[in-house]
């Protein structure tokens, strides 16, 4: 039977009043008067055994012994020890009134009495139910989840009505929070055996409370749309069938006062300030109005800036440098922020693990200056005495320590723990990296916690998807980024589509042997076909191992050993054999010995099984500040492999490959990447086709897969007639290479929960350099005189520069990443095989 919460509670306050005025009085009537009786609805533990009612305490009776009655789950000796009075003691009114608050403060007991019989004091008690459930019914906008963390009722935790009020409370802000403002909670119980109950919050939660208008009072420098972009609340608009932000929240409105303060600060208005934020309900009490009264202040330039410091190794004049600020620009209140972290961030690299940095700020209302003073101090010497982990539910802690550049004991370093936190977030385990720093037991302490939240790192999918390149594609893998919390990384992985058709296996120990050193392997057989762009195909199946290290906090390097088996395949083409009509008897192998050697392509000295071992190596250099969203710094890898160490192909090659990345504006990042390589073969041996390198598509956007470089072209001459054509032949890839990208990605002014953002690009390159071998002139001739025809097969190998320009549509869609590339090549080769559109998606279901 359910029973309304509200009943119990009005009878145990009913209760404790009683209990403590009949006490405070020391009358004798307390055992008449003392506990009220309970109502129909509240939950009770089954009544003691009858025995003699105890009579109202006398004051000055000598208490022989302490009994205690009706208790079934607390013990006797407990209840016994929140007493102030003990056998022997003298019975007096002020310790019994506090005894018995002391009693009902621990919320154990619904009810306590405390009398005599004879010489013996009773304490007679009714415990409080035990939670045996806590049931949400009628749950839609939020989940069940989400509510048991923030409602202190647990199971097997004690029940009072007081906490179960609290619980109400607690629940009614989360749909508050949520925008329902006419969400109502209903606590019930249920009673059940040995003293339990189920607690049971009947939920209405009512219609969503949207944003009908954002209005502002006192704004000049912009209009009303200007400032409702700068803040997070927005207006509800029945298209807006993402948004997460039309409803109001009273912590997003003081959140969103602080928005507008920085948006007027950053554009020269140092005196603003929000006067008022209201939210006013609508007469219908569906929505409301918000409305922001602001005093926008006048508009400053910055003036003089000046730094004055005692740091001995670090002058005024470097930390002067690092400041981004230049006197006569508009006043940016941010740029006073990002000061203090860039000369923060110098001062360390001189060796000031904590320097003070004060800014005096000078407003001139008359000429409108912002002089602004930075007093650098070095700051009191701050040690760590702990580093605390927390929110790593599975991740173990070693993983998350070894990342760190300081340990307990260290001096602090905020310099350092940034770079901690930028090497926690590259691990990619975690959705959000926080490092914060709090008081330690002493003034030269300092406690650091470090609060992750757990990313799904393991993955079972199934992904499909269509490609302007590899028409459909099909993938499933089972994938593990972090195996049993100790980061290790392992996939087994199946994918195919029209291009290529590949099964692998990889596992990674980032801590080999305890070491800082990453080991692993791979096992893998592809499938790549080229029919289209370069008539043949090709079958590799191999081992790969791999370790590597890091060599300082921005380099590291490692090593790679592959042997694989190569199985290369020249696509049948016609070749007319007898001078009569096609037959498909004209229909073989281009590299067959019944074909003459001087028809045969230039591919068939590339036909055939081969076996190649690669030992390389790869050195890597990274100085952006954020692995994963960079807007400053750079990054360089430099690979060598040479083959050769057995088997039977013989090559060197290098590839470089670098970026820069420079945020130009919030969510606004200029980047310039270049990458280049070169493959040169040894020991009287030629680079096979399926070990050069092919460019275009995603590597070059603006050109097809294996559209730039050299490619092999035929003329066709009719000698009856004279008339004479250039056939374009297979692409052949190319010895080295060179592509050079200038991109600038921005918001495109959509609600960020849509994901979509935007990029231009600009890209330049060259793919060439043959061997000689490999691009030989063929001629040959077909037919019966007078009707022959001769073609001249010949390779322009040139290394000319293509260029291209475009942009790029980026989409995080509910059914995965989208990309639509739309380029137009503006340097190229007439041969060139251009792609003026290309869009890709991976579809997870």
């Amino acid at each position: 039977m359910k029973r309304v919460l509200r009943d119990v509670m009005v009878g145990a306050v009913t209760g404790v009043a009683a209990v403590s005025a009949s006490v405070l009085a020391a009358q004798p009537a307390i055992a008449q008067d003392a506990v009220q009786p309970q109502q129909p609805s509240t939950p009770t533990t089954p009544p003691p055994t009858a025995t003699a009612r105890p009579a109202p305490v006398q004051p000055g009776l000598a208490i022989r012994r302490i009994v205690v009655e009706g208790n079934q789950r607390v013990e006797s000796s407990t209840v016994t020890s929140y007493l102030l009075l003990r056998p022997g003691d003298v019975v007096d009114a002020e310790r019994v009134d506090l005894s018995l608050k002391t009693l009902f403060a621990t919320g154990l007991f619904a009810d306590v009495q405390i009398g005599q019989r004879d010489a013996d004091l009773i304490v007679r008690v009714v415990e409080n139910p035990i939670v045996n459930r806590v049931i949400f019914e009628g749950l839609g906008a939020l989940d069940e989840e989400d509510l048991n963390k923030e409602v202190q009722a647990k199971p097997r935790s004690v029940f009072t009505p007081a906490r179960a009020q609290s619980d109400v409370q607690r629940i009614i802000e989360l749909y508050r929070r949520a925008g329902r403002f006419a969400a109502t909670v209903t606590p019930q119980v249920r009673e059940l055996e040995q003293n339990r109950v189920d607690l049971i919050f009947e939920v209405d939660e009512g219609p969503v409370t949207g944003v009908r208008s954002i209005n502002v009072i006192g704004n000049k420098a912009f209009s009303d749309r200007e400032l409702r972009e700068a803040i997070l609340t927005e207006e509800s608009r029945w298209w807006k069938f993402f948004a997460k932000n039309d409803n109001y929240d009273p912590d997003r409105l003081e959140y969103d006062r602080e928005l507008m303060r920085q948006f007027y600060t950053n554009r020269g208005y140092a005196d603003f300030r929000v006067v008022s934020a209201t939210a006013e309900l609508t007469p219908d009490q569906k929505d409301f109005f918000v409305t922001f009264t602001i005093d926008e202040g006048v508009k400053y330039d910055f003036g003089d800036i000046r730094v004055e410091t005692e740091l001995d190794r670090v002058p005024a004049d470097l930390l002067r440098a690092v400041i981004p600020i230049q006197s006569g620009r508009m006043f940016e209140g941010e740029l006073i922020e990002k000061s203090i972290d860039a000369m923060t961030f110098t001062a360390g690299t001189g060796g000031y693990a904590n320097v003070d940095i004060r800014p005096r700020i000078e407003r001139n209302a008359e000429t409108r200056k912002v002089n602004i003073i930075f007093e650098v101090n070095e700051g009191p010497r701050v040690f760590v005495e702990r580093i605390d982990i927390i929110g790593n539910t599975r991740t173990v802690d070693s993983v998350i320590r070894r990342e760190l550049r300081v340990a307990e004991g260290d001096a602090f370093n905020r310099v350092l723990l940034d770079r901690s936190r930028a090497r926690i977030r590259a691990l990619g385990f975690f959705k959000n990296v926080e490092i914060e720093e709090r008081e330690g037991a002493e003034p030269d302490r300092a406690i650091v916690e470090v609060k992750v939240e757990e990313d799904t790192t393991g993955e079972l999918a199934f992904a499909a998807g269509f490609s302007s390149t590899d028409n459909f594609l099909f993938d499933v893998s089972v994938s593990e980024r972090n195996l049993r919390g100790r980061g290790q990384f392992v996939r087994l992985r199946a994918s195919t589509s029209s291009r290529r058709q590949q099964v692998d296996i990889r596992f990674t120990e980032p801590r080999f042997m305890g070491r800082d050193l990453a080991a692993g392997f791979d096992l893998f057989t592809l499938r790549t076909d080229f029919l289209d762009e370069s008539s043949f195909e090709n079958q590799s199946t191999g081992l790969g191992l791999r370790a590597s290290f890091p060599i300082t906090d921005t380099t590291g390097m490692g090593i790679t050993y592959t042997l694989r088996v190569d199985d290369t395949e020249i696509a049948d083409f016609f070749v007319d054999l007898d001078g009569n009509a096609a037959t498909t008897t004209d229909i073989v192998d281009q590299c067959s010995p019944l074909v003459p050697a001087t028809q045969r392509p230039l591919l068939c000295d590339q036909e055939g099984s081969f076996i190649t071992s690669v030992l390389g190596y790869a050195f890597n250099w990274d100085r952006r500040n954020d692995p994963i969203d960079p807007t400053r710094g750079f990054d360089l890898s430099i690979r060598q492999d040479l083959a050769g160490l057995g088997g039977d192909v013989k090559y060197f090659r290098t590839e470089v490959e670098g970026g820069t990345y420079y945020g130009l504006f919030p969510d606004v990042v200029a980047s310039f990447s270049l990458s280049a390589g070169y493959i040169a073969a040894w020991g009287d041996e030629d680079v096979r086709i399926n070990d050069r390198f092919f460019k275009g598509g995603a590597s070059f956007r603006g050109f097809d897969v294996a559209g730039i470089g050299p490619r092999q072209l035929v003329l066709q001459s009719e000698d009856s007639t004279g008339n004479a054509s250039v056939l374009e032949g297979d692409a052949l890839g190319g010895n080295a290479y060179y592509i050079g990208s200038f991109q600038l990605t921005f918001p495109t002014g959509l609600p960020k929960e849509y994901g979509i953002s935007g990029a231009l690009f600009a890209e330049f390159g060259g793919l060439g350099i043959l061997d000689p071998n490999d691009k030989r002139t063929q001629i040959f001739t077909t037919g019966i005189a007078p009707n022959t025809t001769t073609f001249k097969s010949f390779v322009d190998d040139s290394l000319s520069l293509r260029a291209s320009a475009g942009v790029s549509i980026f989409w995080d869609s509910p059914f995965g990443p989208v990309q639509f590339d739309f380029a137009q090549p503006f340097a190229r080769e007439e041969y060139d095989e251009t792609e003026s559109f290309r869009f890709s998606t991976r579809t997870r279901f």
